[in-house]
């Protein structure tokens, strides 16, 4: 019998002062498919009822806790539980509820990066492949309709061999030392405890590098870091440049600060093979400017029904041309694109290949060896030569 409803999603995490926790829902509300219907939305008991109240969640819905949601929603009966849950929690709250979701039979929908360390990730994966369930990490944006189209337009040789690869993603929020009353998220980001090895590269380097391997096609072989903590008493890197060199023998250059004063989020990718070039960037997303040698620069314009873009980019397009679409568009498309395929699983059909493409459990891995071997390079002194008259 084919299920056609919507699916129930619950939250881990995503309480009173939570940024990421709002954007997850905006994004699994957007097309209709997903219904927010339970919450355990804090590791305080009060806040995850007031957060479930301002929601308007049934009160037996509104947990104090994962373990309980997990085990009372497991008690429902199988046409009232949640299908999957959504966990928006700092970094080291990923591991536990993720594993613990899997086993007790609930798909996942998880805020990058996958765990706290790379251990975590491999046990993490094992998980996943051991029940089956399907698994997303929301990468965001590689979720942009432009984006989807810059990998087809490599994928399909318009490019030729690509090689070169320069991704950036400035930002500047970070610029002043500020306590934990003053910005909560700049609080545990900058919390080896709470987010791991990495500061900067781990929260916004994994982006870059996740939007560097998606377009190019290119599986990263070995970098060359340079970290950097700008502010006295951080004790995370703020900044930080990677050479990157590819399989197949592509280099690149990742740039990644939260301390580029007064940027805001414009990441940027430019991608170049032995006969054509591209660049994307966030604050002009709808556009995708391919260059040829010898010829005028192409613009490319995302917008529903534009003959000349790929199913991918048009699948994951909403209004037309000349409508901008954004962030959170981006990052409903992998809402929306799990939501498909999940509900494919359970009629028992198989999903369209353009609802597969959404970034899951390789992404997660490869992002955090990332973090572990920028940061073991941004130790080493081995690659710098001093420079001698």
């Amino acid at each position: 019998m084919m299920n056609h409803r919507k699916l129930r999603m619950g939250m881990i995490g995503g309480g009173p002062g939570s940024f990421i926790g709002a954007v997850h829902r905006i994004a699994a509300n957007m097309d209709g498919q997903i219904e927010l219907v339970a919450g355990a939305f804090s590791s305080n008991p009060e806040k995850s009822a007031i957060a479930g109240a301002e929601l308007f969640l049934d009160n037996s819905r509104i947990y104090q806790s994962y373990d309980e949601m997990f085990e009372k929603e497991k008690a429902l009966p199988k046409d009232q539980r949640i299908d999957f849950v959504s966990i928006v929690t700092p970094n080291h709250v990923h591991f536990d509820p993720t594993v613990k979701a899997l086993k007790n039979g609930f798909h996942v929908v998880l805020d990058k990066p996958m765990t706290l360390t790379y251990e975590e990730a491999k046990e993490l994966n094992k998980v996943i492949e051991e029940t089956g369930l399907l698994f997303c990490l929301t990468h965001t944006y590689t979720g942009y309709p432009m984006v989807k189209e810059a990998k087809q337009l490599v994928s399909n040789g318009t490019l030729g061999n690509i090689r070169k690869v320069y991704v950036e993603y400035p930002q500047g929020w970070l610029w002043k030392n500020v306590s934990e009353e003053e910005n909560k998220q700049a609080g545990w980001r900058t919390d080896p405890k709470r987010s791991g090895v990495a500061g900067c590269m781990g929260d916004i380097g994994t982006h870059a590098l996740n939007l560097a391997e998606y377009v190019s096609g290119l599986k990263l072989d070995k970098l060359c870091a340079d970290l950097n903590t700008t502010l006295s008493g951080r004790t995370l890197d703020d900044d930080g440049i990677v050479l990157l060199k590819f399989e197949g023998g592509a280099s690149g250059v990742l740039m990644a600060s939260q301390v580029a004063t007064g940027a805001e989020n414009n990441l940027k990718i430019r991608v170049y093979g032995d006969k054509a070039g591209l660049e994307w960037q966030q604050e002009d997303a709808n556009s995708l400017i391919v260059r040829h040698p010898e010829q005028p620069d192409q613009i490319y314009r995302a917008g529903a029904n534009v003959p000349y873009l790929s199913s991918y980019a048009l699948a994951n397009t909403r209004t037309p041309a000349g409508h901008p679409e954004g962030y959170l568009e981006a990052f409903a498309n992998h809402y929306r694109n799990f939501a498909r395929t999940l509900t494919a699983k359970l009629n028992g059909t198989e999903p369209e290949k353009e609802w597969l493409d959404f970034p899951s459990t390789e992404d997660g891995l490869r992002g955090m060896a990332f973090i572990e071997h920028v940061v073991k390079s941004g130790q080493s002194e081995q690659k710098w030569t001093k420079f001698k008259l």
